[in-house]
């Protein structure tokens, strides 16, 4: 985290240096410091995916469950990063649009789970009648 926050900083920086001298190459900078980041957020996301397996290994889990599951992550760092991204390079309505689509993308993905949970839930019911 120390090294993400030094990028950080160093980013916000040489932006508001670079601001002074060449607006354009501000955004430029910007960009390159959430690329960065944004790689080390990824190498995170390894790490969190092998412990997920050892999970899915310990406790029995539908690994079909965990891969939505990665996804939906994915898909929500991805839209965050993207619309972030957008705004400060000045274009708040395209990153309101890919926020609105990274959600839209979330309820999609959730649709499989819900459905074996609503699944679950009426065999429960049949059974406890019976």
């Amino acid at each position: 985290m120390t090294k993400v926050a030094v990028l950080g900083l160093t980013g916000v920086l040489l932006g508001l240096l670079m601001k002074e001298a060449n607006p354009s190459f501000s955004v430029f900078v910007s960009l390159t410091a959430c690329i960065l980041i944004f790689f080390c957020a990824v190498n995170r996301l390894g790490f969190l995916a092998d412990r997920m397996q050892e999970i899915r290994q310990a406790v029995p889990v539908d690994e079909a469950c965990l891969k939505i599951l990665m996804k939906m992550l994915g898909v929500t760092y991805l839209a965050d990063f993207t619309a972030n991204l957008c705004r400060d390079a000045g274009y708040s309505a395209i990153a309101g649009q890919v926020e609105f689509f990274g959600k839209l993308s979330l309820l999609t993905l959730s649709l499989p789970v819900l459905a074996a949970l609503m699944e679950t839930v009426s065999q429960m019911l049949l059974q406890g009648g019976s």
